[in-house]
């Protein structure tokens, strides 16, 4: 009896925080970013618009002739602040606005998660969501943060990993959501689909 082999695994997202997470996982994808137009896509919810989104990026991938066969992950983030919906923010003016809206307070993280399999057309999603607890940074510690570019680059203008690790008083829930995706429901929607995650593991080097 000879061993399967593994199913090819693509990941529809840009994120280099989502492709880390994967790949210490065990799990090595190919990145396709899907290019959907987020502006273009609303919900009633932040949850919902995160898997609105998380759907539509991993449907427009699934659907290139490229990947058929492959099993088509995406993924979007949004905080959830008083109920509206933050994404990345436009420029540093609103990131620092963003910020001490933030202090001091509590949000929720929302990610939503979906897994394309191309080869029965298949697919299933989730949302996984965190709370997090924002500490209280200085004006100035605001100021050279922004300065730092990275707030700009991220759902809800900050990142448990990064430079604003240190203003993150705790989270309540997946912290590898916060990062950019939840482990455990990508298990979860693969076994939905018929897939162990053992199954997609790369080999050990020996």
């Amino acid at each position: 009896m000879t061993d399967q082999p593994r199913r090819r695994l693509v990941l529809a997202s840009q994120s280099p925080a989502r492709l880390g997470l994967l790949r210490q996982a065990g799990l090595d994808p190919e990145v396709i970013v899907s290019g959907v137009d987020e502006d273009a896509v609303s919900a009633p919810t932040p949850a919902e618009l995160a898997l609105a989104l998380a759907e539509a990026k991993a449907s427009v991938v699934a659907a290139k002739p490229e990947v058929m066969g492959a099993l088509v992950i995406g993924c979007d983030s949004v905080l959830d602040l008083d109920g509206e919906a933050l994404g990345k923010p436009a420029d540093g003016e609103e990131a620092t606005a963003r910020w001490k809206a933030m202090r001091g307070r509590a949000g929720t993280l929302q990610t939503g998660h979906c897994v394309y399999d191309t080869a029965t057309g298949r697919y299933t999603s989730g949302v996984a969501s965190t709370v997090v607890r924002f500490g209280e940074p200085t004006d100035e510690e605001i100021a050279a943060y922004v300065a730092s570019g990275e707030p700009l680059h991220v759902a809800g203008a900050f990142t448990l990993d990064g430079r604003s690790a240190p203003f993150i008083d705790g989270i309540d829930g997946d912290h590898g959501n916060v990062i950019g995706i939840s482990l455990p429901l990508i298990r979860r929607l693969l076994a939905d689909l018929g897939v162990g995650i053992t199954e997609l593991w790369t080999p050990r080097e020996k």
